[in-house]
């Protein structure tokens, strides 16, 4: 299999990762149970006045895929696929509340054109004039990685050499209460950098855009390698040390081979303990580093640590915040960034330096 060379990034998130020169130089430690997105000067990336008519998450999107091309110094990618769980919710809560208000009569269309899942995608094509393959997957926890996966078949059949790569989510007030409600979020605040100590049901919500610029060729400029991707639904506990290791071997590598590993810890103490099982079965010994601390737990979160990996293996630095016990880790070459979205979709991504 022919693997994913990663050669520009965009990154919107609850810390200040939109700019590529620094790597989580300042972290955002707070009290809450929710991580909203640092914006950055939206009007660098977009026409002011279209900045206006776009919702928080067309924002995110569009800016983070423009940093990212730019990084790239790519103009126009032969593909753009997206993976979001729960698309424009916010446009999608305004039409349904005007229909609502308005007796269904007088309603303005914006908000039901906006509320659609591939609407990020879609506008991204239409600033850049690309009419080239254009796809958004809505697989709820596996919802990057089944972009991901669409990324290796087309690049790997070679229908593309270069794709613009990207998992976002939001989350509204409305969305966030219901899900707190059925326990998905924490009741109350906890600081998101000590969370680990906090044992009350739930776990810090989150959102973010992360986009990569894929490639079938190394560039001039590139960050790592996704050399494989593999998901599994609802497994047995026990089972899950013994499903890494065949997708290791199945990927050419030995667990000693490894030399981080990034999990999804996301401060659920019920969801966390599959993490618990896996450290205390394969990975006692490694180096060891988590990330939704940084930018909560939402069903594309997995795009965020991808993220991280990438500029871990470019920069060679393992930051102290997201350090957990285990060995120290040093100069890493293969990081497998293993997660799951409520123990129900878990994923596996080994990612390697160039």
């Amino acid at each position: 299999m022919i693997p994913l060379y990663i050669t520009g990034l965009g990154n919107i998130s609850p810390q200040k990762t939109w700019d590529n020169n620094h790597f989580l130089d300042e972290v955002a430690g707070v009290e809450t149970n929710y991580l909203r997105c640092l914006d950055p000067n939206y009007k660098e990336y977009v026409a002011g006045e279209m900045v206006r008519r776009m919702s928080r998450i067309i924002k995110m999107g569009v800016a983070a895929g423009k940093i990212c091309l730019a990084d790239a110094e790519c103009t126009m990618p032969d593909a753009i696929i997206t993976g979001t769980g729960l698309g424009c919710i916010e446009d999608t809560e305004k039409f349904l509340t005007n229909m609502i208000r308005n007796n269904e009569e007088f309603l303005t269309p914006t908000s039901f054109i906006q509320s659609t899942h591939n609407t990020v995608s879609a506008q991204i094509a239409l600033l850049l004039k690309c009419h080239n393959y254009n796809f958004t997957y809505v697989h709820r926890g596996f919802s990057f990685e089944s972009a991901l996966l669409d990324s290796f078949i087309r690049i790997n059949s070679g229908e593309s050499g270069t794709i613009l790569l990207g998992g976002l989510d939001e989350l509204t007030p409305n969305t966030f209460t219901i899900l707190q409600r059925l326990g998905h979020y924490k009741m109350k605040p906890v600081n998101n950098l000590d969370m680990l100590n906090d044992h009350t049901r739930g776990a810090i919500a989150g959102e973010g855009a992360a986009f990569f610029l894929l490639s079938a060729n190394p560039g001039e400029k590139n960050y790592a390698k996704i050399e494989a991707l593999d998901t599994f639904y609802k497994p047995i506990s026990d089972s899950i040390p013994a499903y890494i290791t065949e997708f290791l071997e199945r990927s050419g590598k030995r667990l000693d081979e490894i030399d981080l590993v990034l999990m999804g810890i996301s401060g659920d103490p019920a969801n966390d303990k599959v993490y618990g099982d896996v450290r205390n079965h394969l990975f006692r010994e490694k180096p060891q580093a988590w990330f939704k601390h940084l930018c909560g737990e939402y069903q594309t979160a997995s795009s965020f640590g991808l993220w991280l990996a990438a500029m871990i293996l470019k920069t060679g630095q393992v930051p102290d915040t997201t350090r957990l016990e285990g060995a120290k880790p040093g100069m890493p070459g293969n990081i497998l960034i293993y997660n799951h979205y409520r123990n129900l979709d878990h994923s596996l991504i080994l990612v390697s330096s160039v």
